[in-house]
């Protein structure tokens, strides 16, 4: 292999590690917290695709300009769902393990509602826009501007949590949650804040996702299905509540796929990825970077 196509492989294996980082950072925050498994995750992912492409088909300006808006709105959309459906569900549960239950039965729910509405609202064709698709050249590498500003965005925005729960106050206060919702509550946090916070602020990571995703591929209302699969491999391989292990494990996932589906066939990567899922989870089952 020479050195132009390998680093090729790297980068767009950067590029989809990056997207699948940003997706199960959001998830893995609601599950490891709440035991909240959201399994229409991936349909805020869509839908924020979706927003971002009406967003700049409209008005013509840069996609950039209203990345921040479909954030937001993502923002907004996670309180308002967690007030009007999660948080009476938690609170009518007598166990964690009954939350788990519910959720994923209501989830199942949210996905096809959130499916179909797109399908009224844009169809069920491929959607799409052309945004700096120029190529750049260097060292031998050719790749294109949009997938650069991808890649940088989605690391930028993975990293930045990472740091905001590492350094900040807020941040001590979640991970002291991941590790013991009890423990939390006996010192002093107050829950009943953080759980809304922390809830949107999953669905606005994966607003940011399909925002990003929107700018290097076309999308569909179909195709939060399989980010939510990819998601929740990406948790379990990472170790569930441990945010770094997550982003870890999403860039060794993009890599497999990037080499996998070049060396054997395109069509083998979910086969490809759900190979490295079981093989890692019978060596070490409770994922790559649990502690």
């Amino acid at each position: 292999m020479d050195l132009s196509l390998f680093a090729d492989l790297v980068v767009n294996g950067l590029v989809i590690g990056g997207i699948y980082a940003v997706i199960a950072i959001g998830l893995n925050m609601q599950y490891g917290l709440m035991r909240i498994l959201n399994i229409a995750h991936g349909e805020f992912l869509m839908i924020g695709a979706f927003l971002m492409f009406t967003l700049h088909t409209v008005t013509g300006l840069s996609p950039l300009l209203f990345l921040p808006v479909v954030v937001i709105i993502s923002f907004a959309a996670g309180l308002l769902l967690h007030r009007l459906v999660f948080r009476r569900l938690s609170a009518s549960s007598r166990s964690l393990d009954q939350v788990e239950e519910r959720s994923l039965i209501v989830g199942f729910g949210l996905m096809f509602i959130l499916q179909n509405m797109a399908m009224l609202i844009w169809g069920a064709d491929m959607r799409g826009y052309d945004f700096m698709s120029e190529t750049v050249k260097y060292g031998g590498v050719i790749v294109t501007r949009n997938r650069l500003l991808v890649l940088l965005l989605a690391m930028a925005a993975s990293v930045g949590l990472i740091l905001l729960l590492q350094k900040t106050l807020l941040g001590k206060a979640v991970r002291g949650m991941l590790q013991s919702p009890l423990g939390a509550w006996l010192v002093g946090i107050d829950t009943q804040r953080l759980h809304p916070f922390v809830f949107a602020l999953g669905i606005a990571m994966a607003g940011l996702a399909g925002g990003l995703l929107s700018m290097i591929y076309e999308v569909s209302p179909s195709i939060g299905e399989s980010y939510t699969v990819m998601a929740l491999i990406v948790i379990t391989l990472g170790g569930l509540g441990s945010i770094g292990g997550s982003f870890a494990a999403a860039i060794l996932l993009g890599l497999v796929e990037s080499f996998g589906t070049h060396f054997t066939n395109p069509s083998l990567k979910m086969l490809l990825s759900y190979g490295i899922f079981v093989v890692i989870l019978i060596a070490r089952p409770r994922g790559l970077f649990s502690r």
